[in-house]
């Protein structure tokens, strides 16, 4: 698979991936390895998400990541784990070695009777058997539905049941932080309300004293079973290119759990061609995706992107806060990572604790920066490309979903343009619009609109699980013959993008339209202030007003009032009167899921004086923070 080098390369790349995806496509499908050929590369009809890829291919996409790998790079490093505590020593696994476990998993996973097809959930923390339950799951064709291992009981019963599972992977608990997570427990109260489930597989991680039922199976035990029968080195299942690979479920949403379902040829192309070309990976390149494999950005680009290409993937296990706020800087030194791959929220954490825990940290190996998962404010952008690159290290500002597989704007780190805020330019294949709120395409640039595309590409979402017509319904129904993301974002004169947050976070200010992204990037210019969340309320003359809630630095000695004018004098300066925040309020916390996503939702109803109506906050990282919020809105 060839890698884009120039400006000029990503130009001609793009053209024929828009003009002629079938010869594009196909091309680079070749440098995998396929069972039998496909007969068509694209088929199908996008309107309504039928769009088949690669239709008659048959393959197995370990057999791509692993075995494919063994001839040359056998006893090259592909998964390196780091450990939650610095005390306990990281463990390495060579391709030869991530093959033989996997290997093993998936005879361990056919003893069960997991056969193709079968849907398992996977409720772990990041240990390295993780990896191996999933990629075991993906060997003999078993659908893997990972759910993050910070999940409540409810949560894991609701995934379980919509995806029709028989099988749960747990252990008896995992670590995080200063924290241990009983894992295995919550299982088990999960599966008291849910379908009858046939077995679970429990890895003893942490030697916990945890209940015993009849489903039970020990990794263990089991594992030792499956290598005295000598009998585990076997080739993966055989699938067509459309068999489902994962479901994955959708974070924040209210109701029903939306399980978003990705096949098996079209993901595997685009993630390794998208891997490969945002992050120009080398041979000898340490990739240090920081994302949990709970969420979608660690199974594209800590799983399977990098193994796809031959790449040595780094895990970590903890957080960036523990011990100290130094330890992302710590990993990166010890392993001499080149490419570091991590979420706003956990730069602009950083940011705050200060520089000191950048001391003597050695962060030359440093190649390339990446960020994921929201619009990256500017004075978060310039902090890491500033202190953690020094200056020297491209920063590539990644946008995708769950439901797109893979990133689908961004630059190629060095290679196309960048610029601070902005995704950029589209990956070859996909083809943006904005609509106005009539559907129609906004053809000038140095305007903002909503984010469509209308073409189809490899990884996009297939179905949600046992009802497309939700499917259509979420994404495809907004705007006819469009996928919809959701999002506003804003095109610029050199047709390059900056994505604007969640339409439904487009405020509408006495007929002016304020996305919430661009009054929080404001707000964060302040001097002083770690993050803010801005949501809409009703006001009487102006329709929306807007309030702001924002974390200030404590080592800031300001009074409250004078924080809230500096604040209010900056959102004038740089955006102008109309995006003046009606009311803020500083607090030392956000409401946010576990993936670092504000619950706007919780915020609109405190805005609102709806105190009673906030609703479910199982699945907040830290449910505290909501009563402090109340008491001062009040």
């Amino acid at each position: 698979m060839q890698r884009i080098e120039s400006f000029e390369q990503y130009e001609l790349a793009y053209s024929e991936s828009i003009s002629n995806p079938d010869k594009f496509w196909g091309e680079i499908a070749q440098s995998f390895s396929w069972k039998k050929k496909w007969d068509t590369v694209l088929s199908g009809t996008f309107a309504d998400a039928k769009t088949r890829w690669f239709d008659g291919g048959e393959l197995n996409i370990t057999e791509n990541l692993l075995d494919r790998h063994l001839a040359e790079r056998g006893d090259q490093v592909a998964l390196i784990w780091e450990p939650n505590e610095r005390s306990v020593q990281a463990r390495s696994f060579t391709y030869s070695d991530l093959h033989k476990e996997v290997c093993i998993a998936a005879e361990m996973l056919r003893t069960l009777g997991v056969n193709k097809g079968d849907r398992v959930c996977i409720y772990m923390s990041m240990v390295p058997e993780l990896v191996f339950s999933v990629l075991a799951c993906a060997r003999i064709g078993a659908v893997h539905s990972v759910i993050f291992g910070g999940f409540s009981a409810r949560s894991i019963a609701d995934r379980v049941d919509d995806a029709e599972a028989d099988f749960v992977i747990t252990m008896d608990g995992g670590l995080r932080g200063n924290k241990t997570i009983p894992l295995k427990s919550v299982v088990d109260e999960a599966l008291t309300s849910t379908r009858k489930i046939k077995n679970v597989l429990v890895f003893n991680y942490l030697n916990l004293p945890i209940a015993k039922n009849e489903m039970d199976v020990d990794w263990n035990e089991l594992k030792e079973r499956v290598l005295s029968n000598n009998n585990y080195m076997k080739p993966g299942e055989t699938l067509q290119s459309e068999d489902p690979l994962f479901i994955l479920y959708t974070s924040g949403s209210t109701g029903k759990p939306k399980g978003v379902v990705h096949s098996t040829a079209g993901y595997m192309v685009w993630t390794a061609y998208t891997f490969l070309n945002v992050f120009q990976y080398e041979k000898g390149d340490i990739h240090f995706c920081t994302a949990d494999i709970g969420w979608v950005t660690g199974h594209s680009y800590l799983i399977y992107g990098p193994l796809l290409n031959g790449a040595t993937s780094l895990m970590f296990e903890g957080i960036p806060t523990y011990p100290d706020a130094g330890r992302f800087w710590d990993i990166v030194a010890k392993h001499k990572v080149s490419i570091f791959y991590t979420a706003p929220t956990a730069i602009r954490s950083l940011m705050s604790a200060g520089d000191e825990f950048l001391e003597g940290k050695d962060l030359s190996s440093l190649r390339i920066l990446g960020s994921v998962g929201e619009p990256i404010n500017e004075e978060a952008w310039n902090w890491y490309h500033d202190k953690i690159g020094k200056g020297n290290c491209p920063v590539v500002d990644t946008f995708w979903q769950t439901e797109t597989g893979g990133v689908m704007i961004s630059s190629l780190a060095g290679v196309t343009p960048s610029k601070p805020v902005f995704a950029t330019l589209p990956m070859p294949g996909v083809l943006p619009v904005l609509l106005d709120d009539k559907g129609n395409e906004i053809l000038e640039n140095d305007l903002t609109g909503n984010l469509c595309f209308k073409q189809s590409w490899p990884s996009m979402i297939r179905t949600t699980y046992g009802d497309h017509e939700r499917c259509i319904l979420n994404y495809f129904s907004t705007y006819k013959n469009y996928y919809f993301t959701g999002d506003g974002a804003y095109r610029d004169e050199n047709g390059m993008y900056r994505l604007a947050g969640r339409v439904d976070d487009v405020l509408n200010v006495s007929g002016h339209r304020i996305g919430t992204a661009e009054v929080e990037n404001a707000i964060n210019h302040t001097p002083g202030v770690i993050e803010s969340a801005v949501v809409g309320y009703p006001h009487d003359i102006k329709g929306q007003g807007i309030f702001a809630f924002v974390i200030c630095n404590t080592h800031h000695h300001l009074e409250d009032h004078e924080q809230i004018h500096a604040i209010t004098k900056t959102v004038s300066e740089q955006i102008g009167p109309i995006a003046k925040p009606d009311k803020i309020i500083l607090v030392t916390g956000l409401p946010k899921t576990r993936s670092g996503k504000i619950m706007r939702r919780i915020l609109r109803k405190i805005a609102e004086g709806e105190f009673d109506a906030i609703g479910d906050t199982t699945t907040l990282l830290d449910p505290s923070v909501i009563q402090e919020i109340i008491d001062k809105a009040r």
